[in-house]
């Protein structure tokens, strides 16, 4: 799985994308989340405030709900806004 980290996500997290192998239990998008916090203090402080993440699985904007697996990517970024 291909995660990538956008704006000041990856500033905080330290890292523009990454290969990871979440255990095969994180198959939703908020497992998903979770488990990304678990890697090291600087993801946890990235995604310390789930409700300014926005997320898209394969280029589409996806819930918490939302299934993932090993061979998705996955978009990590602030809210966008439009002028």
């Amino acid at each position: 799985m291909k995660v990538l980290y956008f704006a000041w996500l990856r500033e905080r997290a330290g890292v523009a994308h990454e290969t990871v192998s979440p255990p095969a239990a994180i198959n939703t998008v908020a497992k998903l989340l979770d488990w990304l916090k678990q890697r090291s203090p600087r993801h946890a402080e990235a995604l310390a405030d789930l409700r300014v993440v926005r997320v898209a699985v394969n280029e589409e904007y996806a819930m918490a709900e939302d299934a993932v697996g090993p061979n998705d990517e996955i978009a990590l970024f602030p809210p966008v806004t439009g002028g």
